[in-house]
């Protein structure tokens, strides 16, 4: 509306890159609709005007062209939406993609194409020279770090490049230790909920929140995602997700959904923070203002610095950051090759690869889907190593957990992929570890014994890179957060009617009225009903609501997680629904009374 030329040339740079990204990795980014809901008749011309620029402005690149949709027709799309009061709705086309996926195809494409890449390594500090010619001292490379084994070595170069996202700073203080700041660290927080919160190929976007901050609400990877928050931070290789923040996200999803759909806290399978490298432009008479792209910066002593912008352009800053390389330091070079250039896996993918993933190998549908949406054409050699199931169907793919489609093969070949911890496997290389703590704490034991055979580990290391895991797992993906919904402090805020129903299930359980039950009363009562359940699993069932950690649960800790269901801070509790179902069992087995029976002859 402001018609500002630079905000301009972003967008149709973003654009033109948006459409390479879709073009050279296939597998991993694709075209998604979003609507925008529109509750006033006179935002519905607005929004329209503005996303047709978007459309125009786009050109030849535009991936489908936006349109209008009535209430009905809006509804019928995206039936969780809130009815009241809407007016209709406007869908565009954006790209979304598996960014951890993205990312290391961007570094094995490299890799193939001849670049000497380390994992886990960083930088102690640079090195520098006088330059001959003038005296000055320049940057000609790098101390560095092996994190894992803490062996150092110096990596020398003719120019070093600064591209370290939030970090920026510090290895600009490397280089000059009176050099001011120029990020702005910028916290996001975004959430994961089941996937039966959102349809499986539409997505929703608010731009204009309660705050003012824009809220999305997409399908991502069978599941749904939903963020994000915009608040300052200080710059952490570990970042946590704050309680306020993920209720502030649900309280937004809640505004948009009808009330039939009752939107739970304890819904969220996983939650996480990343860090925006937000820049101010150190060239700028303003240095205090938010620089909207990217910023390349040289320093006196040659350090070339490239900080800001965002995803989609990752490209094009790489080449505006190497042609001033080139400039700077006299370097000779051809013309980039990298627009159109297939990334890992992208060259032999085609969308019926899966099939001949599901007909060569006898994988599952959902796997074969899986590991073709991930690993592109290199799904086979994925397959190829994947064990024998020993059933009917599938005959390979044994999954890591059951309602995931990541399988055992896959933990091997993250190995190959460089990965070196088990937080890699969890979080880097599948995204299980985004998508559900809960599942991905569950695999982690046969992760950690999987990656013990391929890197031949110790088991003192085995144990520390499992402790390791949960750690992260527990910190920095959300569970804590978690499992902190149910607590030795949580209120039972439970009507007088509703404590002697849910006594009333307890003391099936609990014969004698000792007013705790253990494994052993559970047992004793689902033998009653022919259930079986093995007693590691039942341990662990009992083990998530024992908050005093003493083998046993309470009838005030029965309560406390009754209290905690009820007001939708815990979803999914295992012993509640077993409880349940065990009592509309033992019901059912009651015998029918002869009066009731019509009499009996």
């Amino acid at each position: 509306m402001k018609l500002d030329y630079e905000q301009y040339m972003m967008v149709k740079e973003a654009l033109h890159e948006r459409a390479n990204l879709l073009n050279i990795a296939p597998h991993l980014s694709a075209p998604l609709p979003i609507m925008l809901p529109v509750y006033k008749w006179w935002q519905l011309p607005y929004y329209w005007a503005g996303i047709k620029m978007y459309d125009l402005v786009a050109g030849s690149q535009c991936l489908k062209s936006s349109y209008v949709l009535s209430k009905s027709k809006a509804l019928e799309l995206f039936p969780m939406l809130k009815k009241d009061k809407l007016v209709g709705a406007i869908v565009y086309y954006d790209g979304q993609h598996n960014d951890s996926r993205m990312n290391l195809a961007i570094a094995l494409t490299a890799a193939r194409h001849g670049a000497a890449i380390a994992n886990y390594t960083e930088v102690v500090h640079l090195l520098k020279k006088p330059d001959p010619k003038t005296g000055q001292v320049k940057v000609c490379g790098a101390h560095c770090r092996d994190i894992i084994t803490g062996q150092e070595f110096d990596v020398r170069a003719k120019c070093v490049i600064n591209a370290t996202g939030p970090f920026t700073d510090s290895l600009r203080k490397m280089d000059n230790q009176k050099t001011p700041n120029i990020c702005q660290p910028s916290a996001g927080v975004h959430i994961v909920i089941p996937g039966y919160y959102s349809p499986d190929n539409m997505g929703l976007l608010d731009p204009a929140t309660s705050d003012g901050r824009v809220i999305f609400f997409l399908p991502w990877e069978k599941m749904t995602i939903a963020g994000t928050t915009d608040t300052p931070t200080v710059v952490t290789a570990h970042p946590i997700p704050l309680e306020d923040d993920i209720n502030f996200i649900l309280s937004e999803v809640r505004h948009y959904l009808s009330p039939d759909v009752e939107v739970r806290r304890g819904d969220v399978l996983a939650a996480w923070s990343g860090i925006r490298p937000l820049v101010t432009d150190p060239n700028s008479k303003d240095t205090q203002s938010i620089c909207r792209n990217h910023v390349v910066n040289i320093s006196d002593s040659g350090l070339i610095t490239i900080a800001g912008g965002k995803w989609t352009t990752y490209r094009s800053m790489a080449e505006e950051t190497l042609d001033a390389a080139i400039k700077a330091h006299n370097l000779s070079a051809g013309p980039s090759r990298t627009v159109g250039l297939m990334l890992d896996g992208g060259k032999d993918w085609t969308p019926t690869l899966y099939i001949r993933l599901v007909q060569d190998y006898g994988l599952e549908n959902e796997v074969a889907q899986h590991l073709a949406a991930t690993y592109g054409g290199r799904a086979f050699e994925v397959a190829k190593m994947a064990q024998v199931t020993g059933k009917r169907w599938p005959i390979v793919g044994k999954r890591l957990v059951s309602e995931f489609p990541y399988i055992e093969s896959e933990v091997q070949y993250a190995v190959k992929e460089y990965a070196c911890t088990a937080i890699d496997v969890i979080a880097r290389r599948t995204r299980l570890g985004f998508l559900n703590v809960q599942a991905a704490d569950e695999a982690l034991p046969l992760i950690v014994e999987i990656m013990g055979k391929e890197l031949q580990w110790t088991e003192q290391k085995k144990k520390e890179e499992l402790e390791g895991a949960k750690k992260f797992l527990h910190l920095e993906m959300g569970y804590k957060a978690r499992s902190e919904q149910l607590s030795k402090t949580t209120e039972i805020s439970l009507t007088a009617q509703e404590i002697a129903r849910y006594k009333k299930r307890f003391y099936k359980f609990d014969k004698e009225s000792k007013g705790f039950i253990t494994t052993v009363d559970v047992q004793q009562v689902l033998e009653k009903l022919s259930i079986q359940i093995d007693e590691n699993a039942l341990h662990e069932i009992l083990n998530e609501v024992d908050l005093n950690k003493n083998g046993q649960v309470e009838l005030d800790e029965f309560l406390q997680l009754m209290s905690a269901v009820q007001r939708g801070q815990i979803s999914d509790s295992r012993l509640a629904i077993l409880m349940k179902t065990v009592e509309e069992g033992l019901d059912l087995r009651r015998p029918v009374s002869v009066d009731r029976s019509g009499g009996g002859v």
